[in-house]
C-alpha cells in the first residue's frame, strides 16, 4: 500500500491554478522530499492531502484512506508539522504536549518527546508565547510525533532552527524512517532535502516536473561530475590528452592540476588511465557529483533556484541555539 497516492490532483482559486494534475505515489517507509520554490504549490498539496482544502479535480489517498471522505481516519495516523507554527501563548510547552497526548488518547511521555526534539528541560514549563521561532518549531515537532504516527508530514521543518538544530532534525527524520515511518518532507531549502530524502519530487508552478532519486536525476538530466586531478608530476600535454576522451568536456589545466567535467561515468576511469599512460604522477584525485541545486536549476531555471536556496529569514533572525536559550533563561 502506498502511503500517499494522488491522481490528477488539481486545485484552482478562481483564475489561479495552485496545483495542476498532480499524480504522485509515495511508498510506505520512504523519506520523500517535496521540493520547489516558494509559491510552487507545496503547501497547497499538503492542505489537499490533509483535507484542509478540497480539490477542484482529481483524488488523493493517504495511508489507504480517501483524503476527503475519510479524513478523520487519516488525521489519527498522521503527524503534521505545519509551515506556520502556532502556539497557545499562555500554555507551557509541556502542557502543549500533554494536550496533544490527551486528544489522541495516546500514552506518550511528554518529557521523552521533548528530549527527542531538543527542547531544553528548563524551557518546558515556560509559556510557549515566550519561545523563539526555533523553540516553537521544536515544540510543534514534538506534538507531531505524539501517538507514533505512520506518516509524518513536515512542511518547511527547518524554519527558525540553527545549524545544530537542523542536524538534530535530520537525525530524527532518519530515526523515524528506520522505525518504518513514512516522512513527507516539504522544503525549498535544497541542502536539507538532499541530506535526508530517498526520493524527491520537484514541483514548479503547480506542476510536478520530476520524481526520482537524486542519483536518478543526475543520470537522467545528464549533469556531469567535476573531476579534479592534482599532479606530483604533470605531462606537458595533459590537457590535450584528456580533451580527446569521449564523455569529457570543459578541460582546464593549471600548475600541477587539471579539472574537467565528466558527462559519461565510465570516462572517469579512462581519464586516469590516459594520464598514467602519458607519464603523469597523480598525487590526488577528487570527484564532485552535481549538487541538487544544479539539478534543480536545470529543471526550473536559475531564478527559481535563487529562491529555493536562500536561507529563510526566520533562521537568520531568530535562531534557536542552546546558548541563546540558556542566556534568555538566565536573564529571566
Amino acid at each position: 500500500m502506498a502511503a500517499i497516492r494522488t491522481v490528477d490532483l488539481t486545485k484552482r482559486y478562481g483564475d489561479v491554478t495552485a496545483v495542476e494534475g498532480l499524480s504522485l505515489t509515495v511508498a510506505e517507509g520512504e523519506v520523500f522530499g517535496f521540493l520547489g520554490p516558494n509559491g510552487a504549490g507545496k503547501s497547497t498539496t499538503i492542505d489537499l492531502l490533509l483535507d484542509y482544502v478540497r480539490p477542484t479535480a482529481g483524488s488523493a489517498a493517504v495511508l489507504g484512506y480517501d483524503a476527503q471522505a475519510e479524513s478523520a481516519a487519516v488525521s489519527r495516523r498522521v503527524g503534521v508539522l505545519p509551515e506556520d507554527v502556532d502556539v497557545y501563548p499562555r500554555l507551557t510547552g509541556r502542557r502543549h504536549l500533554e494536550f496533544a497526548i490527551e486528544t489522541l488518547e495516546a500514552d506518550d511521555d511528554p518529557d521523552a518527546l521533548l528530549d527527542r526534539v531538543g527542547l531544553a528541560p528548563e524551557a518546558r514549563d515556560r509559556p510557549a508565547g515566550d519561545y523563539s521561532t526555533g523553540m516553537r518549531q521544536r515544540l510543534a515537532l514534538g506534538m507531531a510525533l505524539v501517538g507514533d504516527p505512520d506518516l509524518l508530514v513536515l512542511d518547511e521543518p527547518a524554519t527558525g532552527l540553527d545549524p545544530h538544530g537542523i542536524r538534530e532534525l535530520q537525525a530524527l527524520v532518519r530515526e523515524e524512517a528506520d522505525r518504518g515511518t513514512t516522512v513527507f518532507f516539504s522544503s525549498h531549502i535544497l541542502e536539507h532535502v538532499e541530506a535526508v530524502c530517498d526520493r524527491v519530487g520537484v514541483l514548479f508552478e503547480g506542476e510536478l516536473v520530476a520524481v526520482d532519486t537524486i542519483a536518478g536525476l543526475r543520470e537522467s538530466i545528464g549533469d556531469g561530475a567535476t573531476m579534479r586531478v592534482a599532479f606530483a608530476e604533470s605531462p606537458a600535454d595533459a590537457e590535450a590528452v584528456v580533451a580527446t576522451i569521449d564523455g569529457v568536456t570543459d578541460v582546464v589545466t593549471a600548475e600541477a592540476s587539471l579539472e574537467c567535467t565528466v558527462t559519461d561515468p565510465p570516462a572517469k576511469a579512462t581519464v586516469v588511465t590516459a594520464l598514467d599512460d602519458a607519464g603523469a604522477t597523480i598525487r590526488d584525485l577528487r570527484l564532485e557529483e552535481p549538487s541538487l541545486e544544479s539539478l534543480f536549476t536545470t529543471l526550473v531555471g536559475p531564478s527559481a533556484t535563487d529562491d529555493a536556496t536562500e536561507p529563510s529569514p526566520e533562521t537568520d533572525r531568530d535562531a534557536d541555539s542552546s546558548d541563546v536559550e540558556r542566556g534568555a533563561e538566565a536573564v529571566e
